[in-house]
């Protein structure tokens, strides 16, 4: 198409496009040249004086509206060509038609004809690119409707953000609407309990290996109904073969299970019934009860050992409950012994009590460093003690069959370590070692101090104390021993072991800076390392930490604390120890009702919240009254000792169960400046 005032220039071009094979048509005037252009043009050729002071707005916007696939190439004809300096026009012109090549008059025709055919192959292309996205958006509407037919849900995750992207008919499956948000959260979320675990290990089976997703499972709708879900997927890589996302389908399969759950309970009976009426089959009944009871022995195997894998999460929830008590036993028992001051059978009552309530809280520690639900708490730790604080335990551990020879010289420095965490670890080794020891032996455990001279791999020059644990059992050949650390590794029978205890092992010595070395010959028994970096810190001094503490409660000024905790027994104890330091405190019981108290004009100096609260946890409180009052100083309580995921570090935190002394010295942290 060609639009030029003067009439020689669009026959020139006209003849020329002829000659070319292009047929071409003249349009006279900008409004006719600008209602002709559509999806089947080609391309445009235009005159600079044709465009020269003319309103170009009804031409920008028909551009600004093409397709996604289309941009028309223009071809101007000016008098004046070279950049902008020289032209000024042409950079107007390039801005409002995208596009576009200059010819400079006069020009000669096999240029003309040459430019023409560029953009001539150019909008082909781009009339493929359009074919090509029809195709595409046909075969996705036809994979929509198939997908519909079979009431199936689409569904993708993203494993680098774990972002869940639902169809409506896969939010159905779960039992929300089609409206309704649904993240990877709400799916965990919905699953049965039971299955849960058995779903995580078949996703992380996928990602690992690449094999295809394959599970059923229970699960929760909202109106508290149990359903069935079937799941289908597999793993997306980019060009680098990097996993990068899970895409898959799910069906709701409840009326099939029932279905396959009707149809084993009527063949039950009518196999009752047969029996019943046939002598004859007396025999065959009771081989078919034989194998009913083999399978059923087998099945019961199987959830044994699924409940196995969930023993952790189970012993971190119990340990964080029984933290909660405590947090009120203490408390309670800290303000009780300051009433009865000069009653000593009541203070020696009360100091017995509260031994008792700390060693239920070591013990609470034990269990959630057992469940991994803490993080690594480094510090000086006396390694010698530990062993031999640990020794009665190792005895009950291992059993009779079993002599432990302890090796501990008489001085060793204190390492940089997590006590709890170590406690783990030689309890495991030894464990491991009785494993390996059935018909029962020796158990040697070893304490020296080592000077690394020399950088090696995973261990820097320094001074180490090494951990060795050495057993007497069936050894491991040089394979096994090479695979020994990888994750889920395991040389115990189905159900007798998880893979992770080498693993978390070696884990917990990189993260502290040391090594985890393993030697083994088959027949003759297994030796493990534990070398763990001696402390910068040997020096520190407890009378310190506990003179700062008292320092911190001596200056401590009256404040205004709002007090967030959903259990109404410790937020009295907690509300009790604040108002004994002279602190005036407004409770909450939950994160709705917090946000109501810090908008509503009182200001406050803290607020002290717990962070496992239904509905909006503690984190989430943090983030929201930190949007509302950025300096408002915030103290999060938390029975794991641990800052949630998504939380900011600038969040002081105090672990559960605490003493008036520790909540006072945080808040005289908090609020010094």
């Amino acid at each position: 198409m060609i639009h030029a005032p003067r009439g020689r220039d669009a026959q020139i071009a006209a003849s020329l496009l002829a000659a070319a094979g292009i047929e071409s048509r003249v349009i006279p005037d900008l409004v006719g040249f600008v209602e002709a252009l559509g999806d089947d043009v080609s391309f445009a050729v235009v005159t600079e004086e044709a465009l020269r002071s003319s309103d170009l707005r009804p031409l920008s916007a028909w551009i600004e509206g093409q397709p996604s696939w289309s941009d028309l190439p223009f071809i101007i004809l000016t008098n004046r060509g070279g950049g902008p300096e020289r032209n000024p026009a042409a950079s107007r012109l390039s801005e409002v038609l995208g596009n576009v090549s200059f010819i400079e008059r006069p020009f000669h025709a096999t240029t003309f004809v040459s430019v023409a055919r560029s953009a001539l192959r150019g909008r082909r292309r781009q009339f493929e690119a359009r074919l090509r996205i029809e195709a595409l958006d046909e075969g996705e509407r036809r994979l929509q409707t198939a997908l519909e037919a079979g009431h199936l849900g689409a569904w993708e995750l993203d494993l680098a953000t774990m972002v869940l992207t639902t169809s409506p008919t896969c939010r159905s499956v779960f039992g929300r609407g089609s409206e309704e948000g649904f993240t990877y959260e709400d799916l965990i979320a919905s699953i049965h309990p039971d299955d849960i675990e058995r779903m995580k290990v078949s996703v992380d089976l996928t990602i690992a290996t690449g094999r295809d997703y394959s599970i059923d499972y229970r699960t929760i709708w909202p109106d508290g109904s149990q359903h069935w879900a079937e799941i289908r997927a597999q793993l997306y890589r980019d060009r680098g073969g990097q996993a990068i996302k899970l895409v898959g389908v799910s069906a709701d399969i409840t009326d099939r299970i029932r279905q396959e759950e009707q149809q084993r309970r009527l063949n039950e009976v009518l196999e009752e019934r047969v029996l019943e009426r046939t002598k004859e089959l007396e025999d065959a009944h009771a081989i078919v009860m034989a194998e009913v009871s083999q399978r059923q022995h087998a099945e019961e195997q199987l959830r044994q050992a699924q409940k196995m894998e969930a023993i952790g999460q189970l012993t971190g929830g119990v340990a964080h409950d029984f933290n909660n008590l405590l947090m009120a036993v203490l408390g309670n028992l800290e303000l009780l012994r300051k009433h009865d001051a000069g009653d000593a059978k009541a203070e020696r009552l009360i100091d017995g009590a509260m031994q008792g309530a700390r060693r239920g809280a070591s013990l609470t520690q034990r269990l959630l460093a057992f469940a991994r639900r803490q993080d690594l708490q480094i510090g000086p730790v006396d390694l010698r003690g530990l062993v031999f604080g640990l020794e009665d335990l190792l005895k009950r551990s291992v059993g009779a069959t079993i002599l432990i020879q302890i090796i501990v010289p008489d001085h060793l420095p204190s390492v940089s370590a997590d006590a709890n965490q170590v406690e783990l670890a030689l309890l495991n080794l030894a464990v491991n070692a009785r494993d390996a020891m059935p018909g029962g032996g020796s158990l040697r455990i070893e304490l020296r101090q080592v000077e690394q001279v020399t950088p090696q791999e995973t261990l820097s020059a320094g001074r180490y104390v090494v951990v060795s644990v050495t057993d007497q059992g069936v050894g491991m050949d040089a394979a096994t021993l090479k695979k020994s650390v990888e994750p889920f590794f395991s040389t115990k029978e189905l159900g007798k072991g998880t893979g992770l205890g080498l693993s978390m092992i070696h884990g917990l010595a990189l993260q502290l800076k040391g090594d985890l070395k393993l030697t083994s010959e088959v027949g003759l028994g297994t030796t493990a390392e534990l070398w763990i970096p001696v402390s910068n810190d040997d020096e520190i001094r407890p009378d310190v930490a506990e003179l700062a503490v008292e320092e911190a409660a001596a200056t401590a000024r009256p404040l205004r604390i709002l007090l967030v905790d959903d259990d109404a027994l410790i937020a009295m104890s907690s509300a009790d120890m604040l108002t004994d330091l002279g602190h005036d405190v407004v409770e909450a019981h939950s994160g709705r009702e917090a946000l109501e108290c810090l908008g509503d004009g009182n200001g406050f100096d803290l607020m002290i919240t717990d962070f496992s609260m239904p509905g909006m946890n503690g984190g989430e409180l943090a983030m929201a009254a930190r949007a509302v009052l950025p300096s408002l100083p915030i103290l999060i309580a938390s029975g794991y000792a641990e800052l949630p995921p998504g939380v900011g570090l600038d969040f002081a935190r105090l672990g559960k169960p605490y003493t008036q002394d520790q909540l006072s010295a945080e808040i005289g942290k908090l609020t010094a400046h």
